[in-house]
Order: structure tokens, then sequence, then C-alpha cells
């Protein structure tokens, strides 16, 4: 078989298990996804399967569409939900405008350093192996382009935002840069893909709907 699933992979499950069980399912060696989603985020996940892999690098390099929650006053280790918290701070002074004025800083081609607890590697190994074995080290900033960034929905201490931006961009970083940047913390408290490409959440399947039909 050959193709692109379009999967909206949910909440708790890795990438590579999605990928592990499309391969079951299907019978086919050659499967690999375009992008990897962390276990606590949701939505679109192309998953590629035979001669469809083939074309996994230009599909890494397409423009993603994120919906993220982000919550102020809290700092994590992991920059999500599923982290120990580091810190806690006071959030009540911000308001709309002064969250405006700092977004305003994360938009075109930004600086972006990996969190610890991520597939980013530093002398071959990834960093959360380093980070569960207690290894803290410095990272290096990389450029990242972010095309779009609004605020959909504002409710102190939590802000959603839609975030259209290219390869390599951590939204868990741009959570917590962002709390930095106003001075409280912020933790990114949940993430959904809208769309990867031409992949739309709207038209991905679920991994229910796949097994029924496999």
């Amino acid at each position: 078989m050959d193709g692109i699933f379009n999967i909206n992979k949910p909440v708790g499950r890795t990438s590579f298990s999605v990928v592990a069980l499309v391969r079951r399912l299907i019978g086919e060696r050659r499967v690999g996804h375009a992008g990897t989603l962390d276990p606590a985020a949701s939505g679109v996940l192309p998953v590629c399967f035979g001669q469809g892999t083939r074309i996994v690098e230009f599909l890494m390099d397409a423009t993603k569409t994120y919906r993220a929650e982000i919550e102020f006053g809290l700092t994590t280790d992991s920059y999500d939900g599923d982290g120990q918290i580091m810190q806690k701070e006071d959030p009540s002074g911000i308001g709309r405008q002064k969250l405006e004025s700092a977004l305003t800083a994360f938009s075109g081609e930004i600086q972006q350093a990996p969190p610890m607890y991520s597939a980013a590697k530093y002398q071959g190994k990834p960093l959360y192996q380093l980070a569960r074995a207690g290894i803290i080290i410095e990272r290096k900033t990389r450029p990242v382009q972010i095309h779009k960034l609004d605020i959909i929905d504002w409710h102190p201490p939590l802000v959603t935002i839609e975030v259209v931006c290219g390869k390599g961009t951590y939204i868990r970083s741009l959570a917590h840069d962002l709390g930095q940047g106003l001075g409280c913390g912020a933790y990114l408290k949940n993430l959904v893909r809208l769309g990867c490409g031409i992949f739309k959440i709207k038209d991905a399947i679920s991994l229910d709907i796949l097994e029924e039909a496999a």
C-alpha cells in the first residue's frame, strides 16, 4: 500500500505509537510521520506509508497551524502541563494590551531554544534523555519563522492563541518565552495542531475510524 493518512492524533498517544499502529493495521513496513506531536498534544499528524514515505521530508518543511492554550503564573520544567512546577508568580498585572504588546516580539523570524524535554539532540543524544538523567545543558537558539499569531480568547490567566509557523517551531518554547517576557512565567496547557501543509483537522480521521476501516 502507498499513500498518506491524515490522522487526528488523540491526547495521550505518542506519534511513534500511531506509526506503529498504522504499520500493524495495513501490514506495511515503510511507515513514517511528518512532524512529531507531543503526547499531550492532539490534532493533525500526516502518516505516510509505502511509496508515500518518499515525501515525508517535504511535509516536515510544510507550514503548520496550531491552537494553543497558555496559562500564566506557572513555569514548568517541560514547558507544558506534564512537567514539574518550577516557579509560581502573580499574573494579575497582565492585561490584554500588555499581552498584545508582548506577542509582537514573537512575530516574523525569531530566535528560539528547544525545551530540555524534547527530541532535539545534543552530541547525538535526545535532550529528553539528558533531562530525565537530571542533566540540564545550555541550548543554542536557532531561527524559526512565525507567520501569524492571533489571540483567539483571553480569560486571565488563560490565553488561547492561533499560531501559523514554519519548520522546527516549539509552541512550548513560545509559551515559556512569552511568560518570561511578561515576568510572570507561563506554560503550554493545551495544544491542537489544526493543519500541516494541505492537511487540515476538519478532514482528519480518528484512530478508531482507521481501525474499523482496516
